[in-house]
This record gives C-alpha cells, structure tokens and sequence, in this order.
C-alpha cells in the first residue's frame, strides 16, 4: 500500500464532502456500487440541478489507474436548469463549477453530456461513448 501527502485543501474538502454525503445518508448509495468520489459528484449535481435524469459513471478501470480508483468519470445529466443556456461550453462551465472541488482534488478527467429534458427526449438513443484512452504518460 502506497501513503501519498495530501494538500490540507484537498483533504479540507474532501472531509468536507464526506460529512455532507453522511448527513444525507448517502452512504447507501455505497451498496449500489458508487464509490464515495462519485456519491459526492451525484449528490452536488443533484442537489444544484435537480435532475430529471442523471448518471455518474466512474470510468477510471478503463486507464491506467490503480484498481478500485475514482479518477475519471462521465457525467450524463438532464435538467431544466439548462433551458435558457443554449452553449454546450455554458452548461460544463456549469457543472464543472459545482463540482470544483472535486476537479480541483480527486478527479482527473470529467466527460460531461448536459441536455434538456427536450432534448434528451430526441437525443437519449444516442451513443455516449467515452473517447478511448490513449495512455498519457504511459504511452
């Protein structure tokens, strides 16, 4: 087992968020396979976004990251509190600021599909296939 310093940021909030998602008995997400990174990404979107659809996906077993690691996910989400924002580069800008902590700590790579309930309706069908990695530094 490998012991890494972590910034007093990083754990502040990743404490932080750890109360919260015992507060709101998220813990019981656990059972169902989420990880605690991504109840805590669930959470937040849920919460800021309210959601009429929502998956938090942790891809990182697709790259090259220790078993059992949170690092990389997809996010597809569906809200209302996108219908007045038309910029697809609006609607990350978004969600990336509600997830800020988490970006700014524990997740490396966040692939993000924000639709309108509208929208999802057309487009729900659709392939969301995450981009292969290409091993990045391991290449």
């Amino acid at each position: 087992m490998t012991l890494r310093l972590i910034s007093g940021t990083f754990y502040n909030n990743f404490t932080k968020n750890l109360t919260i998602l015992k507060n709101k008995s998220l813990v019981s997400n656990m059972s169902t396979g989420d990880g605690v990174v991504q109840s805590i990404i669930r959470n937040k979107l849920t919460d800021s976004f309210e959601p009429t659809d929502l998956e938090v996906i942790n891809e990182s077993y697709k790259h090259n990251v220790p078993k059992g690691a949170e690092k990389h996910f997809k996010v597809i989400i569906v809200s209302e509190r996108f219908q007045n924002v038309p910029s697809l580069l609006n609607r990350h800008r978004m969600v990336n600021d509600v997830l800020k902590d988490e970006l700014a700590g524990a997740v490396h790579a966040l692939s993000i599909t924000a639709k309108t309930p509208d929208e999802w309706q057309t487009d729900k069908l659709k392939n969301y296939e995450t981009p292969k990695c290409l091993g990045g530094i391991n290449k």
